[in-house]
């Protein structure tokens, strides 16, 4: 769950910014826009990869 924008809308500014939304985490992914909610697999397989976690307002602050 995100507190400033919805989930919808963090996909549209990723796409609108050049990048590509995906709903599952791979070697290939650059980072991972973490929710209050973050499921453990998803952190565990994040963590496994080397794979950085950011949270919203460190999105929001790459956009700028």
């Amino acid at each position: 769950m995100f507190a400033k924008h919805s989930r919808d809308q963090y996909k549209e500014m990723i796409e609108l910014h050049g990048g590509k939304n995906s709903g599952s985490i791979s070697k290939k992914t650059s980072f991972v826009l973490a929710g209050d909610n973050m499921g453990p697999e998803k952190l565990k397989k994040a963590e496994s990869l080397g794979i950085k976690l950011i949270n919203e307002d460190e999105f929001l602050e790459m956009l700028a």
